[in-house]
């Protein structure tokens, strides 16, 4: 037990402790009393895990422990609270440079035009423009507008423009909004933007969410993605219906599209020019500002296309941002942790995620991919990857819905990116409704269930993803385990033994399960239940006719589908060893209870009495279980690396030594196509794949309680390489 208890306070503390310490030894330690109270509320579920081999319970244990990988951020609540009228502005100044780029300067003030719902005035500075053309349509347009147009005899710059246009805004009352040549405003614009400072005396500045707006950028931070004003006039229709008061403070707005206050203005009534002629120039006022006690917010209900980034070139710009980051770090060592910071917990990911499934509905080519999926790893997690990469080349956007971690749903929105790359944004929540929410802007969605085991509810799971169904959906079902045939997804009783399907009479406590409030679910119930979502798809897709036939066999009439897998790294065939060439026989795997566990330790014993055939485990395996001297423990492997591997230790004869019917076995095809033997228990997709190929041997399940037996076969297998 101490053993055990040691191994799984390694795996607590190289998921918690930090990877820059600078002590680690010590804050090692410092881990042990919250480990020894999340185990204490851990022991329960442990118990029934030991016992039952309940996967929930085995979940609530990582999740207690915090074993699930890093923890996604929790969603805003306040986000989903209904929109509320605020304060009405009597007015607002704008203040916008401009240095040519007319095409999208007309844009830009047709939108001011059409969408400004408060009074406005507008100073225009032309800051010498390169060309012939956007002076004279800014002193015909200004003569026929509530602006004031400032032409600068030389180029001064961004900043020095600026500098000239806020000297003049000072001479109204109004708030001032600074906004780019390049930046569209959509409808009803002005008071959102506004809200903020009329409420919180605090407030500074104000900036809105965006495709290209650095911590404000949808659907992730940082990234400028490219957008159309149609598409942004779409998303910021979604975005005014959330709630307009819960704005987030940051550690600098960013001045494409930014309110300033006068009260502010008047204590720093000017950007510094050491910054000219631009970028960075808002971020130092801010951090001026901050330290006189102001703060500096983002409004996730308001929208704005920020479409150019025209000051400068794309070279010129990073020379800027490079130079003028060194000045804010010399200023403000503090300001690049604090950005860090900002972004490990993401107060906007709510609103990254609600924009970023808007902005999925109107830019998308096809209906959005949802999935629901576990948290678990292993096949199920590798197709997920597979399906993933062809949705984002396909439709651009995909969400999945994954369960069993450390909320019980962590959505995550994934995006191709423009360089085509992928990007993923994540927050959980306990809430379903949220998920609803969430989901509301999207009209057309492709269902995916994937697998729920892990869910610490899960008889509610198939109708939560029947709810999110509409008329023209289309609902897929991915049999990766048994889950939807038992609470027991390998369907083994006691002792890891299989004893075929289970009846829906069973009362074995293996195959029943509890809700969180301590109700029995028996397996009549799980059946019927998990029915439903079956008879409703369009597709159940297998992946091995042992599988289709176990699950015909609980569900006759669903509508059935076989698509074995491909692997997803080919692995070349292997060089047969000679025949008078030592037995090695290797296990691949990550070994649980029901991978085989218990037998690779009682092979490892019988070949330290049986020095005929070495053994050698390529994967992981449970912590109850370890391999005795002289068997050899590689640990974790990547396919690619098999061959190399396999030569290294002399593998004459591989072992899958999975006791359950698998419904795809990765392991096993990987073995075999190495073209060495390898044995496999005469069951489920391991048994049908190993009877299909010329170097497969099933073998009797009775096998598994005789290692010695195992152990003549491999031996007999190796010396047979004809």
């Amino acid at each position: 037990m101490l053993h055990r208890i040691r191994r799984l306070f390694g795996i607590y503390a190289a998921y918690h402790l930090p990877e820059d310490s600078a002590h680690p030894r010590r804050d090692r330690l410092l881990l042990i009393p919250p480990f020894v109270r999340a185990g204490a509320r851990a022991f329960p579920h442990a118990i029934r895990w030991a016992r039952m081999r309940d996967p929930a319970a085995r979940a609530r244990v990582k999740q207690l422990l915090d074993l699930s990988g890093p923890a996604p951020l929790a969603l805003d609540a306040r986000l989903f609270e209904p929109p509320s009228a605020g304060p009405d502005p009597q007015a607002v100044t704008i203040v916008m440079p401009v240095y040519g780029g007319l095409p999208l300067l007309r844009q830009a003030l047709d939108h001011v035009v059409r969408h400004t719902d408060i009074p406005w005035r507008i100073i225009l500075i032309d800051d010498a423009s390169p060309d012939d053309v956007t002076l004279p349509f800014l002193r015909d347009w200004a003569a026929q507008h509530p602006a004031i147009l400032l032409e600068n005899a030389q180029n001064l710059g961004f900043v020095g423009s600026v500098n000239r246009g806020l000297a003049e805004a000072m001479a109204h009352p109004d708030p001032v909004v600074l906004l780019n040549s390049d930046a569209l405003v959509p409808d009803g614009w002005a008071r959102r933007l506004l809200r903020p400072l009329l409420e919180d005396a605090r407030v500074a500045s104000v900036t809105p969410m965006s495709n290209d707006a650095e911590l404000g950028s949808i659907p992730e931070p940082g990234r400028a993605s490219p957008i159309t004003a149609e598409e942004a006039a779409q998303i910021d229709c979604f975005a005014r219906e959330t709630n307009g008061v819960a704005w987030v403070p940051a550690v600098a707005g960013v001045g494409f599209c930014m309110a300033l206050s006068r009260e502010a203005l008047e204590a720093i009534p000017r950007f510094d020019e050491a910054f000219s002629p631009g970028y960075g120039e808002e971020v130092d006022w801010c951090q001026k500002t901050r330290a006189s006690g102001c703060t500096h917010v983002y409004v996730p209900n308001l929208y704005v296309a920020h479409v150019g980034g025209q000051s400068f070139g794309s070279a010129q710009k990073q020379a800027l941002i490079q130079r003028n980051s060194a000045i804010l770090t010399r200023r403000y060592p503090r300001f690049d942790a604090e950005v860090h910071g900002f972004l490990r917990r993401d107060p906007l990911v709510t609103a990254r995620l609600a924009l970023g499934l808007a902005r999925a509905e109107v830019t998308r080519d096809a209906p959005l991919p949802i999935t629901l999926a576990h948290s678990m790893g292993g096949g199920a997690e590798t197709d997920l990857q597979r399906r993933l990469h062809a949705d984002l080349e396909r439709v651009g956007h995909a969400l999945v819905i994954r369960v069993g971690g450390m909320f019980r749903f962590t959505l995550e929105l994934w995006t191709r990116r423009p360089d085509g790359g992928h990007g993923m944004t994540a927050a959980g929540t306990a809430e379903w409704d949220h998920v609803t929410r969430l989901l509301a802007p999207v009209t057309q969605r492709a269902l995916v269930y994937s697998c729920g085991v892990g869910d610490p509810d899960p008889i509610t799971l198939p109708d939560l993803l029947l709810s999110l169904r509409q008329p023209s959906d289309r609902l897929t079902v991915l049999m990766h385990d048994y889950f939807p045939l038992s609470p027991n997804p390998t369907l083994l009783e006691d002792g890891e033994h299989w004893r075929g399907l289970p009846d829906p009479a069973s009362t074995s406590p293996r195959h029943e399960t509890r809700r969180p409030d301590g109700a029995p679910v028996p397996l009549s119930v799980w059946r019927a239940t998990w029915g439903r979502l079956l008879y409703a798809a369009d597709r159940v897709e297998h992946f091995s006719r042992a599988s289709q036939n176990l699950t015909e066999a609980a569900y006759p009439g669903t509508p059935s589908d076989l698509r074995p897998h491909a692997l997803p790294v080919a692995v070349p065939p292997l060089p047969r060893p000679a025949p008078e060439a030592p037995c090695v026989l290797g296990i691949l795997g990550s070994l649980a209870p029901h991978k085989g566990a218990a037998l690779a330790e009682a092979l490892s014993r019988e070949t330290g009495r049986n020095r005929d055939c070495s053994l050698v485990l390529l994967g992981g395996i449970d912590p109850a279980h370890r391999l005795h001297a002289p068997a050899r423990h590689h640990g974790r492997y990547d396919v690619g690396d098999l061959p190399r591997l396999a030569a290294r230790y002399g593998v004459t004869c591989w072992l899958i030594p999975s006791l359950w019917p698998e419904t795809f076995s990765f392991t096993t095809h990987e073995a075999l196509a190495t073209g060495l033997p390898v044995m496999v228990f005469d069951l489920g997709g391991q048994g049908e794949a190993a009877r299909a190929a010329p170097n497969g041997h099933p073998v009797p399940l009775d096998l598994a309680g005789d290692p010695g037996g195992l152990l003549a076969r491999a031996i007999s297998l190796s010396q047979d390489q004809t």
